[in-house]
C-alpha cells in the first residue's frame, strides 16, 4: 500500500477546477503604464518572476522599488496577504511561492499571478506543491502560449483541474492535505540540509587547497631567486591567433578557445574538447602550444578571470585562441600552471590588466610577474602535493552536483507519488 493510499484510507478524491477552491486569481501592473521605478521616494519591493526562487520570495540587490503612490494603487489591486501564492505566469512559467508573513509594501508585476486560496477548502502549501508536481505541470504546459516569451493565460489556469481528497468532508480533506505538506516539508528540509553540508565541505576543501597553494609558493627571496616570467632566461610568451566558435568541430586538430579555459580546463590537460580543421590551421597560420607549454588565458569579463594557466601535456600540439598565450620555459609546466592560480601571481598582474566590457592583459604585463625559481626537485615536490589536493577537490566538485541531483530526483519521485491521485 502506497503512502497516499494510507492517507486516503479508502476516501474518494474529487477533481475540481482551480477557480472552485480559490477566492481570486489576479496579476500585477505594468510599470511603464502605471508608475515609475526606483525614484527617490521608492519604498516598496517590486516582485517579478526573478524574485520567486525555490518556493520563496527572495529580494535581491537588483530588485526594483516603487513609490508610495504606486503602493496604494497596487495594494488595492492585489490585496496581498499571508497564505497567498505567487505563481509565475510568464517567462519561466510555474515558479511558486507561498507568502508566509504579512507583506509590507510588496508590489506585483504583470505576469506574476496572485492566487488567493479558500482556506476552508485547500491548504496554500498543498496547492503550491501540487502546482509543481509532474502531472499538473504536464497539464498546464499544454496551455502555454507565446514565443519567445511564454505565458500561461489566467483563464486557462482558472480551469486547471486539481485533486482534492475527500471533497465532501472539508475537515478530513484539510487533515490529509496538511499531512502531505508535512511529509514534503520534512523531505525539503532534509534535502536542503544535505545540500548545505555538501557545499560547506566543498568550500572548506577549496579554502584548504588555496591556503596550502599560497604557502607552497611563498619562498624567501634571499634563498630562492625570483625572476620576471618574461625574462629571456625564464620563458617566452606566444599569443594565439583568432578563430571563432563556428570554426570548432568534433574532430581534427586539438584546440583551446579562451572561453573554455573558464568552463572546462583545470591546471593541466592532455586532450581537448574541441578541434579545428587542418585546412583552417594552414590557411590562417594558427599558432600552437606544444607539449610542456602552459596555456594562459588573457581576456575575460572580470579582472579576476585573467591569467589562469593550464599545462598542456598532450602528445601533439594544441591550437590556441588569440585571447590566450602559450608560455614556454624550462620550469615544470604544472609548477607554472599552479603558480598562475595563486593570489601572489594575480596581485602582480592585476595592475597591468586593462578594464572594459572585456578585461585583458598583454604579454608584457604577464611577463612582469616575478616567479620563484626553486630547484627542479622542489618544483616536483610542490606539484606532487598540489596534484593530490587537485584530485580531492575535483572529486568533490564533480560529485557534489551529482549527489544534489540525485537527492532532487528522489524528492521529486516522492512528491509525485503523493500527488498521483486516481482520476
Amino acid at each position: 500500500m502506497s503512502e497516499l493510499d494510507k492517507l486516503l484510507e479508502g476516501e474518494e478524491v474529487g477533481w475540481k477546477a482551480l477557480v472552485e477552491v480559490i477566492f481570486s486569481l489576479k496579476t500585477g501592473l505594468n510599470p511603464r503604464q502605471n508608475f515609475q521605478l526606483n525614484t527617490p521616494e521608492a519604498l516598496g519591493y517590486y516582485v517579478t518572476v526573478r524574485e520567486i526562487q525555490n518556493g520563496k520570495i527572495v529580494f535581491l540587490d537588483k530588485t526594483d522599488r516603487v513609490d508610495v503612490q504606486a503602493l496604494e494603487l497596487i495594494n488595492n489591486r492585489s490585496n496581498l496577504d499571508t497564505g497567498d501564492i505567487l505563481f509565475s505566469g510568464t517567462g519561466t512559467v510555474g515558479r511558486t511561492a507561498v507568502i508566509k508573513t504579512k507583506p509590507q509594501n510588496w508590489n506585483i508585476k504583470e505576469g506574476v499571478y496572485v492566487i488567493k486560496p479558500n482556506p476552508e477548502l485547500i491548504d496554500s502549501s498543498y496547492l503550491s506543491y501540487l502546482l509543481n508536481s509532474s502531472e499538473i505541470v504536464k497539464e498546464y504546459s499544454k496551455k502555454i502560449v507565446g514565443s519567445p516569451v511564454c505565458s500561461l493565460p489566467m483563464s486557462e489556469l482558472r480551469k486547471l483541474l486539481i485533486p482534492i481528497p475527500c471533497p465532501e468532508n472539508p475537515k478530513k480533506s484539510l487533515e490529509i492535505q496538511t499531512e502531505i505538506v508535512r511529509i514534503l516539508d520534512t523531505f525539503t528540509e532534509l534535502t536542503a540540509e544535505l545540500t548545505a553540508e555538501l557545499t560547506a565541505e566543498l568550500t572548506a576543501r577549496c579554502n584548504q587547497y588555496a591556503f596550502y597553494r599560497e604557502a607552497l609558493f611563498k619562498f624567501d627571496k634571499n634563498e630562492v631567486q625570483h625572476l620576471p616570467m618574461g625574462d629571456e632566461k625564464v620563458g617566452v610568451f606566444q599569443r594565439g591567433k583568432r578563430f571563432v566558435k563556428d570554426d570548432m568541430i568534433s574532430s581534427g586538430v586539438p584546440c583551446i578557445h579562451y572561453g573554455e579555459m573558464y568552463t572546462h580546463y583545470g591546471t593541466w590537460a592532455d586532450e581537448t574538447k574541441s578541434f579545428v580543421s587542418e585546412v583552417l590551421v594552414k590557411n590562417k597560420n594558427l599558432r600552437v602550444a606544444e607539449n610542456g607549454e602552459v596555456v594562459i588565458v588573457a581576456a575575460g569579463e572580470t579582472i579576476e578571470d585573467i591569467g589562469m594557466g593550464t599545462a598542456w601535456l598532450g602528445s601533439e600540439g594544441v591550437v590556441i585562441h588569440d585571447a590566450c598565450f602559450s608560455y614556454k620555459s624550462k620550469l615544470n609546466p604544472k609548477f607554472v600552471a599552479y603558480f598562475t592560480r595563486t593570489k601572489q601571481f594575480h596581485d602582480q598582474i592585476k595592475k597591468h590588466i586593462s578594464s572594459g566590457k572585456i578585461s585583458s592583459i598583454n604579454a608584457k604585463g604577464l611577463g612582469k610577474a616575478l616567479i620563484p625559481m626553486p630547484s627542479p626537485e622542489e618544483q616536483g615536490r610542490i606539484v606532487s602535493i598540489l596534484d593530490k589536493f587537485d584530485i580531492l577537490t575535483s572529486s568533490i566538485s564533480n560529485g557534489l552536483p551529482k549527489e544534489i541531483e540525485l537527492r532532487k530526483k528522489q524528492y521529486e519521485y516522492y512528491r509525485d507519488m503523493l500527488f498521483t491521485f486516481p482520476q
